[in-house]
């Protein structure tokens, strides 16, 4: 396990905003910094961090928390991974305490798969440059590709032996387990229980993730037989997903976001031909057809994307709805055709680097007129396939979703085609009609969820899923933890003197001092599960040490539901403007804080004064009432009442 000493360190030393800048396009926004959400689709930034708190808060998902808790969420860590992870990131010295038998078994399946999936990297690429075997077929093969030394080492690409069991033997002698082996793909076992590895004779291409770690492979074979598929990836495993994967995102994100573009490709060696010749903003689909999960993890870096085909008429075709999946996130697509029997490739082989980036820059084009070009190109002179094209055309229009560009493209349309507006935009209307009736259907039939589907969260689960329903005193509740998060460590002085000529010096208190000294003089407990373990760590603290925490405290625990409760509680959505550049002045909640302070400490009792008299009246009308219970409850009741009334008075209130 990571001592509490290295972890203090990894907090301290992380920046957030590097961390989650690494994953998500940020800018600027006052003292914060704002973006598109990474967990959901959205138009509008509503992602917020905040290097002063060191949190970040999603108002669309509702997810919050710190850098730790960032990455487990967004790259599913578990909790010393992350750790792990930051380490590297900042060159910190992890030290770790003695691992009990128990613990090493309870290793996560993630990280096993993640170690031999990284064990496999270093091993191929051990053989493509030591073995006689690597470097004869392997090597030799990558440099009849035109790579450089440099260039097949940053890409870390490998070769696979042709035996049958060279790399599981090699594997399983280094104390990797079989499970795992098979877990990830690199070993096949058969009912026989034979085992075989996957990719021997290949050359390797390591998949990562777009934070570097080696998620799956993908192995080229050399051989000429027929039976054999050229490529071959890792199977799908509890850490490689083909369809939410972009191969070389890792090495490209960086100048993706420098150039606010992203060219993407089909394979391997378009996207390692074109880095090589000075392009390294491009990533490729791996063969797949374009899916949602990848343009959203395009969308992170950049709202822009350009497609590159290959000089491929039927290809070309098929690759459309690819296009229209782009359009439908809100991306901006530009689209590249090379010449008649070149891919990206070899097209970069035949050319210089300026000729390959001055191709790129003059040839790119607009979607509208790309599609128009091919789609008219078919119809020719026929009328009837001339409206066809005209209707595929406005159907990709009719995705975009902002109006605005939807108009511009619906006017772009009519002069490329030669029709007259108003035609158009009468098929658009029917179309998007047509979408939103879909979209609804969809969504009637989701909604209709068979009991037996049903997920059934525990209180705390729900608790935190949504704490508006965290009890009848929630409102009061929530204001007092808030004010100890946000403003524990203010003083004020919170009592007036006894008389007007009283010479009694009133001594300054901490607000957090204040509401634990008031609410247990009265023995409130909060009635919310979560806030009552908040107020209690803030308790026995003040107790123990007569220390004030502060929401730090509380945002670097493991518990990512306490933290995304702490992180509502201290981020405000305002925050997201920048008020200063409209020549807005928010005025200072220090201002305001002591004498809210007060009143949140009253409003809670009076809230808790209520529902004592409610419980006391219902007793009342209970017919089994004795004469002594009797003139018990009323006594109560009406000391209750007085008491309502003073604490009302003291709130301007009139009941």
């Amino acid at each position: 396990m990571i001592t509490r000493e290295t972890i203090d360190k990894i907090f301290e030393t992380s920046r957030i905003e590097e961390v989650i800048g690494d994953f998500v396009t940020l800018k600027k926004s006052g003292s914060s910094f704002k973006g598109l959400s990474p967990f959901v689709n959205e138009k509008t930034p509503s992602f917020m961090v905040s290097p002063s708190k060191q949190i970040f808060k999603d108002f669309s998902s509702g997810k919050g928390g710190n850098v730790v808790s960032f990455l487990m969420d967004h790259e599913q860590y578990t909790y010393p991974e992350a750790l792990l992870y930051l380490a590297k990131k900042y060159n910190i010295e992890v030290e770790e305490t003695q691992q009990t038998d128990e613990e090493k078994e309870k290793r996560s399946v993630r990280e096993s798969l993640f170690l031999v999936n990284e064990f496999a990297n270093q091993y191929f690429q051990k053989q493509l440059w030591e073995a006689e075997e690597g470097r004869k077929i392997g090597l030799s093969y990558f440099k009849e590709r035109g790579f450089t030394d440099e260039t097949i080492k940053y890409f870390n690409l490998g070769y696979s032996p042709n035996q049958y069991e060279a790399f599981t033997k090699e594997a399983l002698s280094q104390s990797y387990q079989l499970q795992y082996l098979v877990g990830t793909g690199l070993t096949k076992q058969g009912d026989n229980q034979r085992t075989t590895d996957r990719f021997r004779g290949r050359v390797m291409f390591p998949i990562q993730s777009h934070t570097g770690r080696v998620l799956g492979f993908g192995g080229r074979t050399l051989q000429a037989e027929a039976k054999i598929a050229k490529y071959l990836n890792s199977p799908e495993s509890e850490i490689y997903h083909k369809s939410k994967t972009l191969y070389g995102l890792y090495q490209a994100k960086a100048e993706i976001g420098k150039q606010d573009n992203c060219l993407l490709v089909e394979g391997y060696t378009d996207v390692i031909s074109l880095h090589q010749s000075g392009i390294k903003n491009v990533v490729a689909s791996s063969g797949t057809a374009l899916t949602k999960d990848q343009i959203s993890l395009i969308k992170r870096y950049t709202p822009n994307i350009t497609i590159l085909f290959d000089g491929d008429a039927a290809g070309i075709k098929a690759s459309l709805r690819g296009i229209d999946m782009v359009l439908e996130e809100g991306l901006n697509v530009q689209v590249l055709l090379f010449p008649d029997g070149d891919d990206p490739d070899s097209y970069a082989k035949k050319v210089s680097d300026a000729e390959l980036k001055e191709y790129i820059a003059d040839e790119k084009q607009d979607f509208l007129r790309f599609k128009a070009k091919l789609l008219l190109s078919e119809a020719k002179d026929n009328p009837l396939e001339k409206s066809k094209a005209a209707r595929q055309m406005v159907e990709s229009i009719a995705l975009i979703p902002d109006a605005l560009q939807r108009n511009a493209y619906v006017q772009e349309c009519a002069t490329v085609l030669q029709m007259e507006e108003r035609v158009l935009f009468s098929e658009l209307a029917q179309i998007q009609k047509n979408i939103a009736t879909q979209k609804h259907r969809e969504q009637k039939r989701a909604n209709q969820v068979a009991p037996e589907m049903e997920v059934v969260e525990s209180p705390k689960q729900a608790q935190l899923r949504d704490l508006s329903k965290g009890g009848l005193f929630f409102e009061q509740e929530k204001a007092l933890i808030w004010l100890m998060l946000n403003y524990g460590g203010l003083k004020a002085k919170f009592s007036e003197p006894s008389g007007e000529e009283s010479e009694e010096e009133i001594e300054e208190e901490a607000v957090t001092e204040y509401i634990i000294l008031e609410l247990e003089h009265d023995e409130i407990e909060f009635e919310n599960e979560v806030f009552q373990a908040i107020f209690k760590n803030f308790s026995e603290v003040f107790h123990a040490k007569n220390e004030l925490l502060t929401a730090d405290y509380f945002t670097r625990m493991e518990d990512s539901g306490l933290i995304n409760v702490v992180v509502d509680l201290v981020t405000e959505k305002y925050e997201m403007h920048n008020w200063k550049s409209q020549n807005i002045n928010v005025p200072p909640m220090e201002e305001f804080v002591p004498r809210y302070t007060k009143e949140a400490v009253l409003r809670l009792r009076e809230k808790r004064i209520g529902k004592m008299i409610l419980d006391i009246q219902n007793k009342l009308k209970a017919s089994d009432n004795v004469e002594k219970d009797l003139i018990s409850n009323i006594q109560s009741l009406t000391k209750l009442n007085q008491l309502r009334v003073k604490i009302n008075s003291e709130l301007n209130r009139i009941v």
